[in-house]
């Protein structure tokens, strides 16, 4: 990763922050952004005494804000090379009790967040003729979780998206793949009622919850240069779970 720019989501906790932390000890330039700034200043000044870190309040839902933020790291590195489309939200409720809003809220974070910044990094990445994209996506995409019909549709509708971006990109040196984790220890995780975490718990073949370092490391894999004939992929990593 030494030399490489790249744009974390989502990247002042959980599974962003452990991503920037090991791009970090990689070499790369990494440049967080999150909606909260309370939490993008407490997490550079842990980043930035590993490397060259940059933090941006942005809502990814909004493209505009998502493009200043670009457009601000290309004139300072010259180049993006990365994109993880980390950042995402959960709203439960049964369906029928799902409210419009819990519905939109999800889909504008999840899956529009992901098109907005998208659609601001592909053009830097077209014309420098090299890129790495990895989406999150989930284990929920394939069998489901209870109540949480919103987040579900959103993860299924990224690993459309990952399989035919890689399709369309694959001429531009863009290869854009996607990961499905499972039960990561995340905040938002353990958020989860602890009688639904154990049900869970004695569901997943290794029989633990994954390290937001685990997921980090195969984001890292994606978006290397020893990833360079993958490309339209989803991988879970869920400990067997799925």
């Amino acid at each position: 990763m030494k030399g490489k720019v790249a744009i974390i989501t989502g990247g002042a906790a959980g599974i962003g922050l452990a991503t920037a932390k090991l791009f970090l000890e990689e070499g790369a330039t990494v440049a967080i952004c999150d909606i909260r700034k309370e939490c993008i200043d407490a997490a550079l000044l842990e980043l930035t005494t590993m490397g060259t870190a940059r933090g941006f309040v942005v809502d990814i839902s909004q493209p505009e804000q998502d493009q200043t933020m670009v457009d601000a790291l290309v004139k300072e590195f010259g180049r993006i090379d990365v994109l993880i489309n980390n950042a995402g939200i959960t709203s439960d409720a049964q369906f029928y009790k799902m409210t419009f809003e819990q519905f939109d809220r999800v889909a504008k974070v999840n899956l529009y967040g992901t098109y907005c910044m998208t659609h601001a990094v592909v053009p830097v990445m077209m014309n420098q003729n090299y890129g790495k994209i990895v989406n999150l996506s989930s284990v929920s995409a394939y069998n489901g979780n209870f109540g949480q019909s919103n987040y579900a549709a959103t993860k299924a509708a990224i690993i459309g998206m990952t399989r035919v971006l890689g399709k369309e990109l694959g001429k531009y040196g863009i290869t854009v793949n996607a990961i499905a984790p499972g039960s990561i220890l995340t905040d938002m995780y353990k958020a989860v009622p602890e009688e639904v975490k154990q049900q869970k718990l004695k569901k997943i073949p290794l029989r633990r919850y994954g390290d937001p370092r685990e997921a980090a490391q195969l984001l890292t894999f994606l978006a290397s240069d020893e990833s360079s004939y993958i490309t339209s992929q989803i991988i879970t990593i869920d400990g067997g779970f799925n």
